[in-house]
C-alpha cells in the first residue's frame, strides 16, 4: 500500500510539468512572446500555490510511526507520551550512517546535474536549433512528460511486487530505470530529426519518473519514523544543492561554449551512469537496514509496555544495541546496559576497549550507528549534547573538563552562566567554594597551572553546581596520586549520597570496587560483565586482561 501511494505522490512532477509547458506557453503567446511576459507566467502561479500554501497550513501533525506500529505490533502498541526534539544536524549525522540512504542520496545528487540541467537546456535546444516559440515549446515539453504520466502507475505496482519478495530488488529496479533514463535522453539528443529526439526523451522521462516512484518506499523502510522527514529533506538538498547547482553552472557553461546539444550529451551519460550505479550498489544494505529498523521499533514498544507497567521503575540510563564506527572501522558492538537510579556505575576495561567511546555516545558527542539511548524513558538518541544537559546529564571529559587559560574563578562564572536565574547562581557558586575550599583558595590561579587532582576537583565543581541527575566522568583517577585519589572519592561518595546517578570510566579495579555499586567490563568495544562490581573478582579471565595489559588494579 505505502509503494502505491507514493507512487500516486511521485504524479504530482509529470502532471505539473505536463500541465506548466502548457499553461506557460499560452499564457507567454497571449501576451505576445516578449521576454518581459514571462512575469505574467510567475504571477498567474502565484495564486495556485498560494492557496496551496495555505490550505497546507491547515493540515494537522499526525503522530509520527502511528500507522507502523500498528501495522508492525498491533493496535494495542503503546505510543510514546512525548519525545524530545531531532534538530537536523544530528539527524544528519544518524542518517549518513544508514548505508542504503547513504548510497540512495549520494546517487540522487549526482542524477541531479542531470534533472536539472537538462529541462533548461533542452528548452533552450529547441528555441535556438529549431526556432520553435513558447507555445511549440509548452506543448513539446507536455508531451515529453507525458509518457512518465503512464509509467509510474505501472512502475508502482511493479515495486509492490518486488518489494513483497525482496525490497532490495525495488531498489535495484530505480538504478536500472535511471540508467535506461540515460540512454534514452542521450541517444535523441544525436537525432537532429526533432520527431525522433523528442520520442526518445519522452521515454527517457518516462524512465526517470518510474525510478522516483521507489524513493518514498525506500526511505520509509530504512529510516525509523524519528527522523524520516529530514530523511526526505535530505533527498531534496541533495538534487537542488549538490546537483542542482553544480550541474546548472555546468551545463550554463557548456552550452555557451558549445551549444546545448554537447552540453547535454556531456552531462546527462555520466550523471546518469554514476547515479544508477551507486542506488544499485547500495541496495545491497538494504534488507539489513530494514530489519534494523524494526527491531529498533520492537526493542522500544518493549521498553513503553514496560514503563507502562511499572512507572516508578524506570532506569536512569538505558543504553541498547549500540554500534559506533570511525570512518569504515567500527569500534563498538552491541553495547548494551542499564543504570539504576542514585547508583554509582563502573566502566572497565583494557586501553581502546570502548568505554571513552560509548560515554561520548551517551552524552552525544558520538553519534551511532545504530542503537538507542533512553533517559528517564525518553529516548534521546538523536538529541542534541546540550538538551541532554538541560535534561539533567552532565559529561565530564577526562583531561578536557576546564578551560587552562582562565582562572579558577573564570571557568566557574562560565560554567554559572547556564544557570538562568541570577540569584541561584550566585548560592550555587558560594557552595561549589564551601564543597570545594581548595578552589576558593586559588580563585585567581589559572586552570592550566594546577596540578591533576586539583583541575579534577574544578572540574567535578563545575558539574556539581547544575544539580545533575546524572553524571559520566571519564578517567576520574588517571595519572593521580593516591592521595589525591582519595580526596576526590570522598567527594564522590558525597555526591552518591545526595542521590546523583553516575557512570565513571575507570581503570583501577581498586577504585572502581570503592565507589561502584556496579560494574560494566568491556573489551574490543563488547561487554563481557555486567553485574556488581564485587562479582567482577569472581572473573579470573576478565581480571587477567587488566593486570596483563599494565593497567591499575
Amino acid at each position: 500500500m505505502r509503494t502505491r501511494i507514493f507512487a500516486i505522490e511521485a504524479l504530482g512532477r509529470p502532471l505539473g510539468q505536463v500541465l506548466g509547458p502548457l499553461f506557460a506557453g499560452v499564457v507567454v503567446v497571449a501576451a505576445g512572446d516578449d521576454a518581459g511576459d514571462w512575469r505574467v507566467v510567475f504571477l498567474a502561479l502565484l495564486i495556485p500555490a498560494g492557496l496551496t500554501i495555505l490550505w497546507s497550513l491547515s493540515l494537522k501533525e499526525p503522530s509520527r510511526g502511528q500507522q507502523e506500529r500498528i501495522a508492525l505490533l498491533g493496535d494495542s502498541a503503546v505510543v510514546a507520551q512525548s519525545e524530545p526534539p531531532v534538530l537536523l544536524s544530528a539527524a544528519f549525522q544518524r542518517l549518513k550512517k544508514v548505508r542504503t540512504f547513504y548510497f540512495l542520496v549520494v546517487g540522487i545528487g549526482v542524477l541531479g546535474f542531470a534533472l536539472i540541467a537538462v529541462p533548461g537546456a533542452f528548452n533552450l535546444l529547441l528555441e535556438d536549433s529549431y526556432g520553435y516559440n513558447a507555445g511549440k515549446r509548452g506543448w513539446i515539453g507536455a508531451i515529453t512528460w507525458s509518457g512518465a504520466l503512464i509509467a509510474i502507475p505501472i512502475a508502482g505496482r511493479i515495486g509492490e511486487r518486488l518489494f513483497r519478495k525482496n525490497p532490495s530488488s525495488a531498489l535495484r529496479m530505480m538504478g536500472v530505470c535511471i540508467l535506461l533514463y540515460g540512454v534514452f535522453v542521450t541517444v535523441g539528443l544525436r537525432f537532429h530529426s526533432p520527431a525522433v529526439m523528442i520520442a526518445l526523451t519522452t521515454v527517457g522521462f518516462a524512465f526517470q519518473g518510474a525510478a522516483f516512484t521507489q524513493v518514498g518506499p525506500s526511505i520509509s523502510a530504512i529510516i525509523p519514523y524519528q527522523m524520516r522527514s529530514q530523511a526526505f529533506a535530505m533527498v531534496g538538498v541533495y538534487i537542488f544543492l549538490m546537483g542542482g547547482f553544480f550541474g546548472g553552472l555546468f551545463a550554463g557553461a557548456l552550452s555557451d561554449a558549445h551549444g546545448e546539444r554537447t552540453a547535454l550529451t556531456a552531462i546527462v551519460p555520466p550523471a546518469a551512469l554514476l547515479g544508477g550505479l551507486l542506488i544499485i550498489y547500495g541496495s545491497r544494505y538494504m534488507n539489513r537496514d530494514i530489519a534494523l529498523t524494526r527491531s529498533e521499533l520492537r526493542e522500544q514498544q518493549v521498553e513503553l509496555e514496560r514503563i507502562a507497567g511499572d512507572p516508578d521503575n524506570v532506569p536512569m540510563l538505558q543504553v541498547r544495541n549500540i554500534d559506533v564506527s570511525y570512518g569504515n572501522l567500527q569500534v563498538l558492538f552491541d553495547v548494551g546496559f542499564d543504570v539504576r537510579r542514585g547508583e554509582v556505575l563502573a566502566l572497565l576495561g583494557t586501553n581502546g576497549a570502548g568505554k571513552s567511546t560509548i560515554l561520548r555516545a551517551i552524552s552525544g558527542l558520538v553519534m551511532p550507528d545504530r542503537g538507542v539511548v533512553r533517559m528517564n524513558g525518553r529516548t534521546i538518541t538523536l538529541v542534541e549534547p546540550q538538551y541532554r544537559a538541560q535534561m539533567g546529564m552532565v559529561h565530564i571529559a577526562g583531561g578536557e573538563a576546564v578551560f587552562s587559560s582562565m582562572t579558577v574563578a573564570e571557568n566557574l562564572a562560565l560554567w554559572s552562566r547556564q544557570i538562568p536565574d541570577s540569584a541561584k547562581r550566585q548560592e550555587k557558586l558560594a557552595l561549589v567554594y564551601e564543597t570545594f575550599s581548595m578552589l576558593d583558595e586559588r580563585r585567581d590561579q589559572r586552570a592550566g597551572s594546577l596540578s591533576g587532582g586539583q583541575q579534577q576537583m574544578l572540574a567535578l565543581a563545575k558539574a556539581v553546581m547544575l544539580e545533575p541527575q546524572l553524571l559520566c566522568i571519564d578517567e576520574l583517577s588517571l595519572g593521580l596520586a593516591p592521595v589525591v585519589v582519595q580526596d576526590i572519592l570522598q567527594i564522590v561518595e558525597k555526591l552518591k549520597d545526595q542521590g546523583i546517578t553516575m557512570i565513571i570510566v575507570e581503570q583501577s579495579l581498586n577504585v572502581a570496587l570503592a565507589i561502584a555499586d556496579r560494574a560494566v567490563f568491556m573489551e574490543r568495544g563488547q561487554v563481557m560483565f555486567e553485574g556488581p562490581a564485587k562479582e567482577l573478582l569472581e572473573r579470573d579471565d576478565l581480571l587477567r586482561a587488566v593486570f596483563l595489559s599494565g593497567e591499575g588494579a
